[in-house]
């Protein structure tokens, strides 16, 4: 029976993946009492008696957590941004990567939520010659307030009463220097990262990523689109549907995967002007149920075991 810790466990992804995990009789997940979850000799002990340990941590914290690790057989699955575009360490969307070096690998970077969804919709394009590495894009991702930790969803579920302006969705990032980009970039075989808009608004979770194009800016048109999705997603956690079947009367809402693991990806628009739609939950594809996926590779059973899907 697989040993798990998860260090990091009281934070929104933490919590998620022990919830996950709460049902599962083939692995024992092991914690520390509240008073040792900052103490680094009780931290070190358990990192290295895990067979695998998630670190749900600040990317400093997850820096210095992979410095206490000794052990050779402790595979970690990373959440923070520290290690995504680290070569050394797998990128952990096995989708679009090397699933076979996700499953033997003992370093994993999770992918960051709208990294999750710009990455499966361009990723596949880029490799398939729909779109040329060198293309400039544009992605815009709108967000429940989960993805910003407990301090943001304590400013949203104030119950003295929130600030009227967190009463409508909220553009941040807005200095173009999100941490996500380095890794959209890399994954996807770009030159350049897009010009990036992501949206916090008010709800507790769920995610959609959108990438808008011009026909000019595709090989193939909308047809050479839906045929490397197909291909690409045959088989996974990321599904391709067509447009007549992901549409809710005409929207895409947000709020459609929410408390899901899985991804759905779409095309929308015309032979002009072409709209790429992903949804995923924030806590779900977007990090806790992407780091057990990741796992599941690890300990060779399948990708969906404990998930919601």
């Amino acid at each position: 029976m697989a040993k798990v810790f998860i260090d990091g466990s009281a934070g929104t992804t933490g919590l998620r993946i022990h919830e996950r995990l709460a049902q599962r009789t083939d692995l024992q997940v092991v914690t520390l009492p509240d008073e040792l979850r900052k103490d680094a000799a009780a931290r070190k002990e358990m990192l290295n008696a895990a067979d695998i340990a998630f670190l749900c941590l600040p990317d400093a914290a997850a820096v210095e957590a992979v410095s206490l690790v000794e052990s050779p057989n402790t595979v970690i699955i990373d959440t923070s941004t520290a290690h995504r575009v680290n070569p050394t360490w797998a990128y952990g969307f096995p989708e679009v990567g090397d699933k076979a070096a996700i499953a033997a690998s003992t370093r994993i970077a999770n992918p960051g939520c709208h990294a999750s969804g710009f990455i499966a919709l361009v990723a596949p394009l880029v490799k398939a010659g729909v779109i040329a590495p060198d293309e400039q894009l544009s992605c815009f991702s709108l967000t429940g307030y989960s993805g910003g930790g407990k301090s943001m969803i304590a400013q949203y579920e104030d119950p003295a009463g929130r600030d009227a302006l967190l009463e409508a969705p909220r553009v941040y990032g807005l200095t173009q220097k999100h941490k996500h980009l380095p890794e959209m970039a890399q994954v996807c075989g770009l030159s350049a990262a897009p010009i990036f808009v992501p949206t916090v608004a008010p709800y507790y979770a769920g995610m959609e990523v959108c990438v808008p194009l011009f026909a000019s800016q595709i090989k193939g048109g909308k047809e050479a689109i839906e045929q490397a999705f197909s291909a690409a997603y045959a088989q996974g956690l990321v599904h391709y549907v067509a447009e007549d079947e992901a549409a809710e009367g005409g929207f895409l809402s947000a709020a459609a995967f929410t408390g899901r693991d899985d991804m759905q990806v779409t095309v929308t628009g015309n032979d002009d002007r072409i709209l790429l739609a992903a949804r995923f939950d924030n806590l779900g594809k977007g990090s806790s149920g992407a780091a057990i996926q990741n796992m599941n590779l690890v300990l060779g059973v399948p990708e969906a075991t404990g998930l919601n899907v």
